[in-house]
């Protein structure tokens, strides 16, 4: 099995905000515990936070907070994940890990799907590091089909130790789950838990910390 044919695995969950400072407190409230700051993505008009995911369907993985940086001039363009238009926090899309994006993208395409070419990015650490991976277009697809992304050389953000919350469940559901399922397919990926479900275009999460489980979707909420 070569790098580019082995399975993509989740690597994160996007959970976007108009203003991420108040969500992230709002999650911190809820799990008990604080997400860590990531950094910048200059020219992106964007910074994120950042906690580890842990359990059978979190190992790995992690959750990114991200949202609009007041540090940064306003971006040529639309921020990525729809940022601009959010009214509250909502899970937006998901990242799946692999290694050997050309081929990867050919692959995906000759099945059927067209992911969008992988391109280089990076982002600044509050250290001061500079840190970089290759990704394809996060909203190619839309949110219930995730995107590829390299990490390459960088270590992967949970290497640092991120405080942690288990993944107790994942769903991705919209008005055709054959579809989201043959997208995935041709990504080289898995599903993390249940396979796509008919219904209103959208993902979920459960996510438990000390003070309990909290669904994420469109809002955090206890559960």
């Amino acid at each position: 099995m070569s790098a580019a044919t082995a399975p993509a695995v989740l690597d994160h969950l996007v959970y976007a905000a108009p203003d991420p400072a108040a969500a992230a407190e709002e999650l911190a409230e809820l799990t008990g515990v604080r997400p860590v700051a990531g950094g910048s993505h200059p020219g992106r008009g964007t910074r994120n936070c950042l906690l580890g995911l842990a359990g059978p369907l979190g190992a790995g993985a992690y959750l990114e907070l991200i949202g609009p940086d007041p540090e940064q001039p306003e971006p040529d363009g639309p921020r990525w994940f729809g940022i601009d238009a959010l009214t509250g926090p909502r899970l937006v899309t998901w990242a799946v890990r692999a290694t050997g994006l050309a081929e990867r993208v050919a692959r995906a395409r000759a099945a059927g799907y067209d992911p969008g070419d992988a391109a280089a990015m990076g982002r600044s650490t509050p250290d001061g590091r500079r840190i970089s991976w290759e990704l394809t277009p996060p909203c190619a697809g839309g949110g219930g089909t995730p995107f590829l992304l390299d990490w390459g050389a960088t270590p992967h953000p949970t290497a640092a130790g991120l405080p942690a919350l288990v993944l107790e469940a994942f769903a991705v559901t919209g008005p055709d789950p054959a579809a989201a399922t043959a997208r995935l397919t041709a990504l080289g990926g898995r599903w993390p838990d249940a396979p796509a479900t008919a219904g209103p275009a959208g993902l979920t999460a459960v996510v438990r910390g000390p003070r309990g489980a909290v669904r994420l979707g469109r809002g955090a909420v206890a559960v």
